[in-house]
């Protein structure tokens, strides 16, 4: 009973408090006039990616980063050929919005990290 009374104060703050996990948004959006078959985005430790993303479509993702590491989109473009275009680098607890911008005069992205 004694250990019971000393242990709900402590999950009743844990409750109140919460956990938070730094944790990046991801977009990929696709601002070409014809679908991309294949997206790969490597980040430190793991990937994730999309098949035939059309014209004005994005598509969202959410991930944890462990380690550090360079950012890289691998792509199949409209010839059937293999494509890469490297992005930044981003650091273990690092959280954040992504974006990986498929535009007609090529491949933008844009990291906007929350202050720490």
């Amino acid at each position: 009973m004694r250990l019971h009374r000393l242990l709900m104060p402590a999950a009743a703050l844990l409750a109140l408090t919460g956990c938070h996990s730094a944790i990046v948004e991801a977009t990929i959006s696709n601002r070409t006039a014809a679908p991309i078959p294949l997206i790969e985005v490597d980040y430190p430790s793991a990937s994730f990616g999309t098949e035939n993303l059309a014209p004005g479509k994005d598509f969202h993702y959410r991930f944890k980063i462990l380690g550090d590491g360079p950012t890289k989109v691998v792509y199949t473009d409209q010839s059937q050929h293999e494509q890469h275009n490297d992005g930044p680098t981003l650091r273990e607890g690092d959280e954040g919005h992504i974006t990986v911008l498929f535009a007609q005069d090529g491949i933008h992205w844009q990291w906007a990290p929350k202050k720490r």
